[in-house]
């Protein structure tokens, strides 16, 4: 089975733990009624494995109770296992007509049985694989995979009818449809008169006879000669889908490797006037022979039958002919990235030169898929909450939303392949786009240098005419290099700055019990998975390999005190508190010179139960000087899930050595993420990620606790990963108690890269005491916006070793850094700072 006949090659949202459900294409009216009144699933024959099957294939057969005839255009039958979540793995768009009061046969893949025939099917698709005794089957508005939910779904939206049936975890009503026999036995789901109650478990019963009926109209098993444009159609559906067609066209693309196996054809001499344009030239034609024997300007017959394979219409060639006859070349169409599915949907399949600006905006899979997310214009895609809160704002909200959608593409690399899985031997193939020497970057220009296909493979795509490996110079595009040596200037006497050290243990999962590791090509572990309390790195040599990364940031951030998040707490493995921090600290002074740098000590009073992370101070210790020993906040019931805030009152240090200058509070914090909700409130997102109403109560207490050791008189800094976006209620919550964020007023950029989208998880908040002490502040883009392929933790698992002791992914935030101005008179010696720059 080819890469192309897998789903999930969208990992983005899938490594941080969220859903994607995947929109329809078109709105459909409404099938179903709510008393169950409209279109549903009337007969399930899903088992398989036995010579004595009545039939040879499985089959749905759908039902119209109403006096009107109903069009399934825009519909899909999609099918999840019992114990699957998330998206289906199987999905047939469907076409035709249901008659009033009556019935549609769909023809599903083999049962292994050697039965009989089905009689006439209104549509056949033998790749559409309802499973045997367990499972669940879907009707739904649209035909693009839907993430139904788990539990009882009646009434759900998107949903017209469910059938879950055996053990499924997914149903209508009060239970699924029974189940008796094993899968061998050759029986069916039969819903009783077509009467739907939204209850699967009353719904249905089995059937030792399977009873298939189809419209009568017999089925269609003409073949029809149609152009292209004809296959594609006006709408998201092929009006010719599950029809067998004669079509000719243009070898414009072809896929012999990569999993792909297909070409795309497109009418000859169509690309160049695009007047009165409507319907698609261009068609994904499926045939691993055929994308090994055709060469791309050949012209070809092909003979096949049309689907829509997850929203993308194809052909799957049955025969083809190279014709020797001259006709007209195709034209690359020169078209901006039409805004609409509607518009995007008129050019599937067609060569195009993308006209107008790219911008970067995703390079998480580009290490393990080949995938380039790209941003129609000049700025990437940001995350709406960083904009505008869900809640107060939700029309501008909603607005960027829209804007998102409306402006991503991405760039594929014509395969299939998941480089990540080490089963295969194409990850000894060298990965497409990544190299240490051209860094593809978030926010980077990319310019195309040659034309693409704009095709649908579970996101629109610009797809390269062959498949581009990072050997064979086939990469239709080049991207700009966007990197910067260090943090811009922010002026002023002392800088401090934020840095989120990316679970920094010095306790290496080999030292511990019970850890599971993520491994590199050949099985040698790199950094820890779970089933222990280490989070950082396997061993020595991959503890190594990460500090030397973070190592060459912090001397590079040119600051003299810096805020640390995700550093190990040494308690909980019986060592010192401040172990992992010295270990980090001395690591900086080998590099930087002895004496550089020194760390903030624990604090003496300390939380009863704190987590393995932390948040420390480090700071330069020709440059500042800690006043009074650290205040970690204890006891407040807020931080139960989360780093407490850790408080420092610093001093500068002139030329001299000698203290001057108002002293200043810095408080790191390290809020609870994202990922995971815990009590009321906390499990639902909406619009702010998980545990929303935690990092509200954990900023009410911050400035609780802020306003209990400085009061408003002593400048007070804000500083660390947040978790929460610009335009998010914590954040709010500070910015009402007379906090300025400081990042976010003085820079344009963003800290954090997630699913495609940019914004800022990591900020500084001034009081207005503090206020007055900036000069500046720049947000150095080291980390977020670099491939996952360049950190530590995917050491080895390309051909292409990806790893260098640069500062460059050396974490996945990004550093704030803020200018104070602190020290009277001159500015001191800055020479240090001077040989960095």
């Amino acid at each position: 089975m080819s890469t192309h006949r897998s789903i999930g090659r969208r990992a983005g949202a899938a490594a941080a733990g969220c859903a994607v459900v995947l929109a329809p294409l078109v709105a459909a009216p409404a099938f179903a009624a709510p008393d169950g009144g409209g279109v549903v699933i009337n007969e399930v024959y899903a088992r398989g494995g036995s010579a004595n099957q009545p039939y040879t294939n499985k089959f749905v057969e759908l039902f119209n109770p109403t006096d009107a005839p109903v069009s399934l255009a825009g519909l899909s039958l999609q099918y999840r296992s019992a114990t699957g979540t998330g998206a289906p793995t199987g999905v047939l768009a469907l076409s035709g007509t249901i008659p009033a009061n009556g019935y549609f046969l769909v023809e599903a893949g083999s049962n292994g049985g050697s039965g009989s025939a089905l009689p006439h099917p209104d549509l056949s698709s033998t790749s559409f694989q309802p499973s045997g005794t367990t499972g669940t089957l879907a009707l739904v508005e649209g035909t693009r995979a839907l993430a139904f939910p788990t539990g009882n779904v009646a009434g759900a939206a998107g949903i017209v009818d469910l059938v879950g049936y055996g053990t499924s975890n997914t149903y209508e009503g009060s239970g699924r449809a029974v189940v008796s026999g094993g899968n061998t036995v050759p029986q069916s789901w039969t819903r009783t008169d077509g009467v739907d109650t939204d209850d699967n478990a009353a719904d249905f019963t089995i059937a030792d006879t399977p009873t298939p009926q189809n419209s009568g109209a017999g089925g269609d098993d003409e073949v029809v000669e149609a152009t292209i444009a004809e296959i594609q159609g006006t709408g998201a559906v092929s009006p010719l889908a599950g029809r067998t067609v004669v079509t000719r066209g243009v070898v414009t693309a072809a896929y012999p490797t990569g999993g792909f196996d297909g070409v795309y054809l497109q009418t000859p001499g169509t690309g160049g006037d695009l007047a009165g344009h409507q319907a698609s030239d261009g068609v994904f034609v499926f045939s691993g022979a055929l994308a090994r024997a055709a060469q791309v300007g050949q012209y070809l017959e092909v003979t096949g039958e049309v689907s829509e394979y997850f929203g993308l219409t194809e052909v799957t060639a049955k025969e083809w002919a190279v014709l020797d006859e001259p006709v007209e070349p195709v034209v690359p169409a020169a078209i901006e990235l039409p805004a609409t599915e509607a518009g995007r949907e008129a050019f599937e399949g067609m060569l195009v030169a993308p006209q107008g600006d790219f911008t970067v905006t995703d390079t998480y899979d580009t290490n393990r898929f080949g995938l380039v997310g790209l941003a129609a214009g000049t700025t990437p895609l940001v995350q709406p909450s960083d904009v505008a809160n869900p809640g107060t704002d939700r029309a501008r909200y909603d607005a960027v939303a829209a804007d998102n959608a409306a402006r991503a593409i991405t760039l594929d690399d014509g395969a299939g392949w998941d480089y990540t899985n080490f089963n295969r031997d194409y990850h000894e193939t060298p990965l497409p786009y990544l190299s240490l020497e051209n860094p593809v970057r978030v926010g980077a220009a990319a310019t195309f240098t040659a034309p693409v296909v704009l095709d649908y493979r579970f996101q629109w795509n610009f797809q390269p005419t062959t498949q581009v490996t990072g050997d064979n110079g086939a990469a239709p595009a080049t991207f700009t290099n966007t990197r910067a040596a260090g943090p811009a200037a922010v002026g002023g006497d002392i800088q401090i700055a934020s840095f989120n050290v990316l679970n920094y243990f010095t306790t290496t999962g080999d030292e511990l019990a019970g850890c599971q590791y993520y491994a590199d090509r050949h099985g040698n572990p790199i950094s820890v998975r779970t089933g222990c309390d280490a989070r950082g790195a396997a061993d020595d040599a991959n503890l190594a390999r990460q500090q030397a990364k973070i190592v060459a940031a912090i001397n590079a951030l040119g600051t003299e005190i810096v805020s640390l998040e995700e550093i190990e707490n040494s308690v909980r493995f019986g060592t010192d508190r401040d172990a992992a921090l010295a270990d980090l600290t001395a690591a900086l002074n080998a590099a930087a010179g002895a004496g550089t740098w020194a760390y903030v000590p624990s604090p003496a009073a300390l939380p009863a139960d704190e987590d393995v992370i932390r948040n420390a101070f480090i700071y330069r210790a020709d440059r500042v000087v800690p006043v009074g020993a650290s205040r970690i906040l204890v006891g407040d019931a807020a931080f139960a899930n989360a780093r407490e805030p850790l408080a420092q009152t610093f001093r500068a240090l002139n030329p001299g050595g000698q203290a001057q200058g108002p002293q200043f509070a810095v408080i790191s914090n390290h809020f609870k993420s994202k990922g995971s909700g815990e009590g009321p409130g906390n499990d639902r997102d909406e619009g702010q990620g998980l545990s929303n109403a935690d990092r509200v109560r954990q900023a009410r207490a911050l400035v609780a606790f802020a306003a209990d050791v400085y009061g408003a008189a002593t400048p007070v800094f804000l500083v660390g990963d947040f978790n929460a976006y610009t335009a998010e209620d914590p954040l709010a919550v500070l910015e009402q108690a007379g906090y300025t964020n400081i990042g976010q007023t003085r820079t344009a950029k963003d800290t954090y890269s997630f699913d495609g989208l940019v914004g800022s998880l990591d900020h500084v908040f001034a009081n207005p005491a503090g206020l007055k002490l900036v000069t500046g502040a720049d947000i150095w883009n080291v980390n977020s916006g670099e491939s996952v392929g360049l950190e530590y933790s995917r050491h080895n698992y390309n051909v292409t070793d990806l790893y260098d002791a640069s500062p460059f992914r050396s974490s996945d935030h990004d550093p704030v850094v803020v200018g104070l101005d602190v020290l009277p008179g001159e500015a001191p010696d800055r020479a240090w700072e001077r040989g960095r720059r």
